[in-house]
């Protein structure tokens, strides 16, 4: 059976109606085209749904029948409708998004804070991982998008740029290099550095800056608050992007912006190519877009 929602709401008029004139007039159709509609219901049943006098109209026990599924399948359409008006308002829905540390921990939970109050009803999820595993998260579909560097392999995955993140000295306050008001990559050299894991998108790409400059490398630590206790406590010195210096915050501890127009690191949102977004995971999207961090670069 092919049945439009038009005929099956037609054929419910006449159902609770029982009077063509009355139902016609409720389906806004004059009474020949409702007569019409009703003829082709019965005709793609198979069976008459309908008995008829001059002056009254009955279903039959098959009409009754259909009534009760056509009902449920209104019902059903109508609420499907519904559900998608509200995700299309971003009144309901899901957005994942998956992020390297330094954004998950830092930058990223004011932001989804903010669009929570906004959009209560949309319910978000958030994936730390490196960077290796962030991309993988958005390959396989199991976040909508993510907040990366670019890796080895980006097949199937589109970027877009979110920001050039500077990377920056920390050190103790007694350090020589914080008596220095400009700090070039060449002058960290020789002193003890606290570097983090070769797995990490911060190290991959100090490790591509610094290719000409040999860095004396103390300790290689997988966190960034590792990472704070050892410069904290005079272990060594770290050089690490901007959008992770809330992780240094500290009196004892000073920071100097790397003199160099390359010593930066690039991030992306980075989304499966070809691929349409939720109305939810979108409008977030779109937000993250809005409030790059500006002073990074």
């Amino acid at each position: 059976m092919n049945l439009s929602t038009r005929q099956l709401r037609a054929f419910l008029a006449l159902v609770d109606e029982r009077h063509f004139t009355r139902a016609a007039e409720r389906s806004h159709l004059s009474q020949p085209a409702f007569s019409a509609l009703i003829r082709a219901v019965e005709s793609e049943a198979g069976t008459r749904l309908f008995d008829r006098t001059t002056r009254h109209v009955e279903p039959t026990p098959e009409g009754l029948m259909l009534a009760a599924s056509a009902r449920r399948l209104l019902a059903d359409f109508e609420g499907a409708l519904a559900e998608l008006h509200e995700h299309h308002a971003l009144r309901r829905g899901r957005a994942s998004i998956a992020a390297l540390p330094s954004i998950a921990a830092g930058w990223l939970p004011p932001l989804l804070a903010r669009f929570h109050a906004e959009h209560p009803g949309i319910a978000l999820h958030v994936r730390d991982a490196l960077l290796e595993p962030c991309l993988a998260l958005v390959r396989e579909g199991q976040t909508d998008f993510a907040i990366a560097a670019q890796g080895a392999d980006m097949a199937g995955l589109a970027t877009e740029l979110f920001c050039r993140d500077r990377y920056h000295l920390v050190c103790r306050h007694d350090h020589p290099l914080a008596e220095r008001a400009r700090v070039r990559l060449a002058d960290v050299a020789g002193y003890p550095l606290v570097q983090m894991a070769g797995s990490s998108s911060v190290r991959q790409r100090l490790d591509q800056l610094a290719r000409d400059t040999p860095l004396a490398t103390a300790f290689e630590v997988e966190h960034l608050a590792t990472a704070n206790g050892l410069v904290l406590a005079g272990l060594g010195v770290a050089l690490v992007p901007a959008l992770t210096l809330f992780q240094f915050r500290h009196d004892e501890l000073v920071t100097r912006a790397l003199q160099g127009r390359e010593l930066q690191r690039s991030l992306y949102l980075v989304r499966r190519k070809g691929r349409s977004l939720s109305r939810a995971a979108q409008g977030l999207y779109e937000r993250i877009r809005e409030a790059r961090p500006l002073g990074t670069d």
